[in-house]
């Protein structure tokens, strides 16, 4: 029987099957990134050089080739290192033009890049975060910087950068007018503010009056009246306002 063209060294894995005999194997390669193609190599125990040419690269250049891992850890692969497609567990391979590699843990995973510059938007690819999360760098001793995808972290500063995902915090002010929360986006919320968060399409009518109470505060006093003009300074979280409408005759 002629052997298949190929086989996909990804659906193996996801199958949990050892690969068939083939012409080729298919993986999955990344030029500088993370945005893959597939190549195929004409060995199941590839060298990273028979890597690189599959993937039609100088191998006289410097390049650095490294393993994605099932596991989501990196793994460093010599050029005249072979690489078992078999057993790895891995179907993606990412190479840099580079003669340095910098070390960074995600969520404790080890992890190398091929430039000292790392876009925000890798960890992210790399961490995969739920919606309410979000990428930090750990600070030893500080509060943990948030990362964005549209940051630029350097990695050639001293030691190993550590970045964990956690809960991304609430941006703004978080407050609650008329037993409904509301976001404003500073500690300074107005009486003005206010009834427009709680009448937001009301119109303009000269015999219509609003009066206000709040509570929890972070300003003193915590609890109180509030009249037009006037602001008081609420909590992160946690600062209660009632407003009623009175229309006058």
């Amino acid at each position: 029987m002629t052997p298949p063209d190929f086989d996909d060294v990804g659906e193996a894995i996801r199958e949990g099957r050892p690969l068939k005999a083939a012409a080729a194997y298919r993986i999955r390669f990344g030029l500088e990134g993370l945005t893959f193609r597939n190549i195929d190599v004409p060995d199941p125990v590839p060298t990273g050089r028979q890597i690189l040419d599959s993937a039609g690269l100088d191998r006289r250049a410097d390049y650095l080739l490294f393993a994605l891992l099932d596991s989501g850890d990196f793994e460093d692969i010599r050029l005249d290192e072979t690489v078992d497609l078999r057993g790895k567990g891995a179907e993606r391979f990412i190479a840099f033009k580079s003669d340095r590699d910098f070390k960074f843990k995600l969520n404790d995973r080890q992890m190398a890049w091929g430039h000292a510059e790392l876009r925000g938007s890798v960890l992210y690819d790399l961490a995969d975060p739920s919606p309410e999360e979000a990428v930090f760098l750990e600070v030893r001793g500080g509060e943990d910087r948030l990362i964005e995808p549209d940051d630029r972290i350097n990695l050639d500063e001293p030691g190993i950068e550590r970045f964990i995902t956690a809960l991304r915090p609430h941006k703004g002010y978080v407050i609650t007018v008329n037993a409904v929360d509301e976001t404003v986006p500073d500690k300074h919320v107005t009486f003005e503010q206010v009834v427009k968060l709680s009448h937001p399409n009301a119109p303009a009518e000269t015999n219509v009056k609003f009066s206000m109470t709040y509570r929890n505060a972070a300003s003193h006093p915590h609890a109180g009246e509030l009249g037009e003009g006037g602001s008081v300074e609420v909590k992160k979280h946690g600062t209660i306002f009632n407003v009623t409408r009175t229309v006058q005759s």
